[in-house]
């Protein structure tokens, strides 16, 4: 800690102080779930006043790699994992890249009637029912994603019938309906997380998530499924790849 002292000069002071917070954490000084030490303590090790400490907690706090609470301190976070979008791997091969053990759990699955905007999504016929799934994927036993999904009915019967938390969705639904997914449109929004959703993923009520919300389609581009997914914004962050094609500049 303070391995130099804060110097006057184009660099200010409070960024210093962050350059040197932040290389401490990288190189494990503290670890995940660890408690800083209280901010007179770093003035006092930096040499300086309280705001420039200050200032460089809360931009780190603003990177997520720390979480200040008011009366309690400033805690290390868990470093947050890249969730790729445009892969096509499943949640259990990405969390095993990341050295993670992931699992899933079926918090709930049935037959129901599809609100509007699902059944608009699906194409479906006034009077079609869907199946509903809701999972939880974990990583190293900590709640990470929250699944909704939605799938018409009529053309997966049977579906409930299947293990729904040791085999991956999309290969049940090749394997047994013939049903292979070529591309998915999908919307994301940060949100707030309400008290369904903030006590599976083991959040407090109104801490900010991420919602990815999307249809996946077939080859003939019928409409698949329809997902909401609930992501942890302090432990993931999402990634895409775009392919950008652009018409030949005309000639001079």
């Amino acid at each position: 800690m303070a391995r130099y002292r804060l110097e006057a000069g184009p660099i200010p002071l409070h960024h210093q102080v962050y350059l040197d917070l932040s290389a401490a954490l990288d190189e494990g000084e503290w670890q995940a779930g660890d408690r800083l030490p209280p901010e007179r303590e770093l003035a006092r090790r930096y040499g300086c006043s309280l705001i420039p400490v200050r200032r460089a907690l809360a931009e780190l706090a603003r990177e997520g790699r720390l979480e200040r609470t008011r009366g309690r301190g400033t805690f290390v976070q868990h470093s947050r994992l890249e969730v790729d979008l445009g892969t096509s791997q499943s949640f259990a091969d990405l969390m095993n890249m990341h050295g993670l053990d992931p699992d899933t759990r079926l918090v709930a699955s049935g037959i129901e009637m599809p609100g509007e905007m699902v059944a608009a999504a699906l194409a479906l016929a006034p009077g079609a029912q869907v199946v509903y799934l809701e999972r939880l994927r974990i990583a190293n036993g900590e709640p990470l994603i929250l699944e909704q999904v939605y799938l018409p009915a009529g053309r997966f019967a049977g579906l409930l019938d299947h293990d729904l938390e040791r085999n991956s969705l999309y290969s049940l639904l090749g394997a047994h309906y013939g049903a292979r997914i070529v591309r998915a449109r999908e919307v994301i929004e940060p949100v707030r997380l309400r008290a369904h959703e903030a006590r599976l993923l083991d959040q407090p009520v109104e801490r900010p998530a991420m919602l990815v919300e999307g249809v996946a389609f077939g080859p003939g581009d019928e409409p698949i499924e329809f997902t909401r997914s609930y992501v942890r914004g302090d432990r993931a962050r999402l990634s895409f790849e775009l392919s950008i094609t652009r018409p030949p500049d005309p000639p001079a």
